[in-house]
């Protein structure tokens, strides 16, 4: 089902300052910026090998990366995993017991199909299956 760890999202309070730190001191380059709205987030990707560091900054005081940051400060949000098919791998989690967030997939950064699985069901860490062509 998992075909490899597709980013690292990390909740951040100012999108640009923390840029500077990932590209002046890491060295490791943004290669696009994005808004989504729905999710109420700005994004940057910052590619790493073929994985990614997705840096995330709330766009509204109450959107879900604003109330991760209020109750934990800022740091790793989320884990995302790709997936070949997002529909079998949700149906396959659901039969399996794994209580989810999302039953069906939602737009997510980048152009891809996303769904989290609720963090009782996965030792407190919030996990992403994400597809993408």
């Amino acid at each position: 089902m998992v075909t490899k760890i597709d980013h690292i999202g990390i909740a951040v309070k100012n999108l640009d300052e923390t840029l500077k730190f990932y590209e002046d001191v890491m060295g490791i380059k943004c290669t696009s910026k994005e808004e989504v709205e729905e999710q109420k987030v700005r994004v940057a990707f910052l590619p790493v090998g073929d994985s990614e560091v997705e840096l995330l900054e709330s766009t509204t005081e109450d959107g879900p990366v604003a109330k991760f940051i209020e109750k934990r400060g800022e740091g790793v949000q989320h884990i995302a995993f790709k997936v070949d098919n997002i529909e079998e791998a949700i149906k396959d989690l659901q039969e399996k017991g794994v209580r989810l967030i999302d039953e069906k997939p939602r737009y997510g950064a980048g152009g891809a199909r996303i769904a989290f699985l609720h963090p009782k069901s996965t030792s407190g860490v919030l996990i992403e299956i994400s597809e993408r062509d």
